[in-house]
């Protein structure tokens, strides 16, 4: 693309991020900036708008899966090189770094064990924290980086000083000189808050795209230094700058599937690194009605792929997996979406991490989710220590899964959440 004919294409976007951008260049604090490239339109669309706010933009592109990685569901030399067509439109340095060993390690290793034990992982909420904010930041920090960006939809806002035992609770070298990015201005100005500053992580403000879900785990010092440009912005405008751009992206389809392994057949897949275990399937009065390749395949709520159909004395509706017996190798099954046992009146949740440092006062206003795309559930938070808690829902939960993530809510605000352990049938 030419100049000018870059130009024109800016000139047609600007009407998305005019309102972004509420401070002129010579208000701002140049900085490098390195955004993570992913080969999509949001990440590349993210970059854009940084370099339209006068930042020094280094695009980043992660590998960070070598597995089979030349097949029809996950190819890295394909997303590459639409990163590439990408940064050489925006006019970017990208440089390729290979995470794989990282991810292997802090991630892939830990899904097999949630998967091994019964449970039913989310491993991009893993990925977000261990990989794309801290083996990604810290790369960035050795490219002289001020700041990290993704083209997550959430937002960051400072929200002044912490408590004295959410400050102990700050990981190690989480203060940031640098200024922090505000909520309502999409490309991270703010003025230097110093070590006591707190940020909140708040919803994007685009409902079907929002994924404060997947970043519940993010510290205080990850905040600080990370910035979410598409933050007020819905995917249609997303897609219509690239568009406008000429962004050879800008219909891409987005990515879905584990996070950097892709889309492919899930069970196929595990299989490769888990051996097979087959045992009864029961239903919940004992009777033995089918059979499984192994607990490790199923998940809560399941309905398809179970193979058991209709059974003689049954009523007709369909089975779901209503829990999984480790001592016994027995996946229980129940008949009927509004069968009793597939409904929580509670659930109790470990591995707990709070964004402010400490669990928050429960003043009535408190929603969760268990399971991404749910609409909120109005609960009641117990917090019994620093790294357990419970939530007691209004309305009992469908299918509430243990592996799963129970994240919990105050408005727009995400507070944080843990792994979910256990529930209380209702």
């Amino acid at each position: 693309m030419t100049g000018a004919a870059r130009s024109k294409a800016a000139g047609g976007a600007r009407c998305y991020h005019e309102s972004l951008m509420s401070t002129s260049a010579s208000d701002r604090r140049a900085g490098r900036v390195v955004v993570g490239l992913s080969g999509g339109v949001d990440s590349s669309v993210a970059a854009w708008l940084l370099k339209q706010q006068g930042y020094d933009v280094v695009g980043v592109f992660m590998k960070n899966w070598e597995d089979d990685d030349d097949d029809e569901y996950c190819s890295t030399r394909d997303d590459w090189i639409a990163a590439a067509s990408a940064a050489d439109v925006l006019g970017i340095d990208l440089e390729a770094v290979n995470f794989a060993a990282e991810y292997r390690e802090r991630v892939f290793a830990e899904f097999l064990r949630e998967y091994s034990a019964g449970r039913t992982p989310n491993p991009d909420v893993l990925c977000n924290a261990e990989i794309k904010f801290k083996a990604f930041l810290d790369h960035a920090t050795r490219l002289g980086a001020q700041r990290i960006a993704t083209g997550h939809y959430a937002r960051v806002r400072r929200a002044g000083a912490v408590s004295a035992a959410a400050d102990v609770a700050r990981d190690a070298g989480g203060r940031s000189d640098d200024d922090v990015g505000r909520a309502d201005d999409a490309g991270g100005r703010g003025d230097d808050a110093g070590a006591s500053t707190r940020h909140e992580l708040l919803r994007g403000v685009d409902p079907t795209k929002d994924q404060s879900y997947f970043l519940h785990r993010l510290s205080q010092a990850q905040l600080a230094r990370t910035l979410f440009p598409l933050g007020e912005l819905h995917k249609r405008e997303v897609r219509e700058i690239a568009r406008s751009l000429g962004l050879p992206n800008a219909q891409r389809k987005d990515s879905t599937g584990i996070c950097f392994i892709g889309e492919r057949p899930f069970r196929e897949f595990l299989g490769r690194y888990l051996p097979t275990q087959p045992g009864a399937i029961v239903a919940d009065d004992g009777r033995r009605i089918g059979e499984h390749d192994g607990l490790a395949f199923h998940t809560i709520g399941q309905r398809k792929g179970l193979g058991i159909g209709g059974t003689r004395g049954s009523s007709g509706a369909p089975w779901f997996v209503a829990r999984k017996d480790l001592e016994r190798n027995e996946l229980v099954v129940v008949q009927g979406h509004d069968h009793p046992r597939l409904y929580a009146k509670s659930l109790h949740a470990l591995d707990a991490h709070w964004i402010a440092g400490e669990p928050p006062v429960d003043d009535g206003s408190l929603a969760a989710k268990t399971r991404y795309r749910q609409a909120d559930a109005p609960c009641v938070l117990s917090a019994s220590s620093s790294d357990r808690f419970e939530l007691r829902f209004r309305e009992a939960q469908w299918a509430v899964t243990p592996g799963q993530s129970a994240v919990v809510y105050r408005g727009d605000v995400c507070l944080g959440g843990g792994v979910i352990e256990g529930v209380d049938f209702a």
